[in-house]
């Protein structure tokens, strides 16, 4: 629980939670105010599609929600 807490307030900084479809990103500054960004790749399954089965590239709010109910549980 510790390290989600401090994740959410963490993130209180950010300046950008970001959704791409294809992957997620945080963007943060640390103390120095140098730019750090967590990212992660989202498997292919999960991509979004248009009708055509082509890929859809979207630029969309992080649901941060989900991405700590996904977070492992202490």
């Amino acid at each position: 629980m510790r390290r989600r807490a401090g994740f959410k307030h963490g993130t209180k900084k950010s300046s950008a939670l970001a959704g791409r479809g294809v992957s997620g990103a945080i963007h943060l500054r640390d103390p120095d105010c140098n730019g750090v960004e967590l990212y992660r790749d989202r498997p292919q399954t999960e991509w979004p599609r248009n009708a055509d089965g082509a890929l859809a590239m979207v630029t969309n709010p992080l649901d941060l929600g989900a991405l700590l109910r996904e977070a492992p549980k202490e």
